[in-house]
């Protein structure tokens, strides 16, 4: 407290002779008059002034103690909500590692409710880490359940339950607005290693920062980024996987982020870009291969920023641009190799892509199909 109160008495002193002397300034006052006795009106001045400096002084201590005792109060309960939230952190954790699915289940929403109650940012943080650590488990999925064993079939079902309910709290949570108390958006969230049978990412929207999916793998099922936006930071796919079912990227809009499926390989998958925007940023699908399978990009609209299918291998798909417009982009399909299936132009808009269109020296592949306005 004794430095504290010198250093607000010194600030006082400072504060003071400032506003006194530009107060001197600006009344021109360039002297006093002397007075060689003092009458008694003067002298009850003075005293009034000294009792209000005495008081101003008594005054400013108490502000000073008071503010004092505030941040001691502060500090203490923070210190009791932080003891609390850890006892039931404990218990929370302890309740995941239950044999019984509905505790588990209990242990989801309690770490999620802690979360959304954490006195700090850092616990928090701290509530999400387990949740993702969850989800990053070693984990049978159904098609590496034993043929005929009912009981394993049973554990799996309600391990699952489980794995979903905190990707969907993570989801609706993730879906707040950012002014929202209970809001998790920018947090981190580290999904490495982690193996999903379920859960969407529709309608999300990737603003600012890096999320990586690099070197994923995504077998069979959906992986579906409906009307998802990607505007600013990095969304990485690079080297990802994705063997059978569909990914979906239909409605998807690029604006001034860098999105990256470098090496990214899609054999017998359904990828959908249809209505995909393409207005700014970078769209990167450098070196990857789409082996079988069929891509669809209808009516998609690149009107700016770079999309990049340099050294792209088409290979066995069916890749098709009905309707899309290209006007605007910088999209690069330099050494892109297209040995069978179908890659699609015909029924595409605007100006054709560079590198698209091979020299007169070079055939044509056959797996090419190109507007007569592009080939001719």
């Amino acid at each position: 407290m004794g430095p504290v109160l010198a250093l607000t008495f010194a600030a006082a002193v400072v504060v003071a002779a400032a506003v006194f002397y530009t107060g001197w300034d600006l009344l021109s006052v360039h002297g006093l008059k002397p007075e060689h006795r003092i009458d008694s009106t003067t002298l009850f001045d003075l005293v009034k002034l000294s009792f209000g400096v005495v008081a101003g002084a008594g005054a400013l201590v108490a502000l000073v103690v008071a503010y004092r005792r505030q941040r001691v109060v502060e500090d203490g309960a923070l210190r009791e909500a932080t003891r609390l939230h850890t006892e039931r952190f404990t218990t929370a954790v302890g309740q995941l590692g239950h044999d019984s699915p509905a505790v588990r289940l209990g242990g989801v929403h309690a770490l999620a409710g802690l979360a959304d109650d954490a006195p700090t940012r850092e616990l928090r943080q701290t509530c999400i880490d387990v949740l993702c650590s969850y989800l990053r488990l070693p984990y049978t999925t159904e098609a590496d359940l034993p043929a005929g064993d009912a009981e394993a079939r049973h554990n799996y079902l309600a391990l699952r339950e489980v794995r979903h309910t905190v990707i969907r709290l993570i989801r609706d949570h993730l879906r707040l607005e950012p002014e929202h108390l209970h809001s998790w958006q920018g947090h981190d969230f580290d999904f490495t290693g982690a193996t999903f049978d379920g859960g969407d990412f529709t309608e999300a929207t990737f603003s600012g920062g890096t999320v990586s999916f690099d070197e994923a793998a995504f077998s069979g099922g959906e992986v579906a980024f409906h009307r998802t936006t990607f505007s600013g930071g990095k969304v990485s796919f690079n080297a990802a996987k994705f063997s059978g079912g569909a990914v979906v990227f239909s409605g998807a809009t690029f604006s001034g982020s860098t999105v990256e499926f470098g090496k990214a390989m899609f054999s017998g998958s359904m990828v959908y870009f249809n209505r995909l925007t393409v207005c700014d940023g970078v769209l990167n699908f450098y070196g990857a291969a789409f082996s079988g399978g069929a891509v669809k990009v209808k009516e998609g609209r690149f009107s700016g920023g770079t999309v990049s299918f340099h050294s792209t291998t088409f290979s066995g798909s069916t890749v098709n641009f009905h309707g899309t417009r290209f006007s605007g982009s910088a999209v690069d399909f330099t050494e892109a190799v297209f040995s069978s299936g179908t890659v699609d132009f015909r029924q595409a808009r605007g100006t054709a892509p560079s590198g698209l269109v091979p020299s007169r020296r070079s055939p044509m592949p056959t797996s090419l199909l190109l507007p007569l306005a592009w080939s001719g």
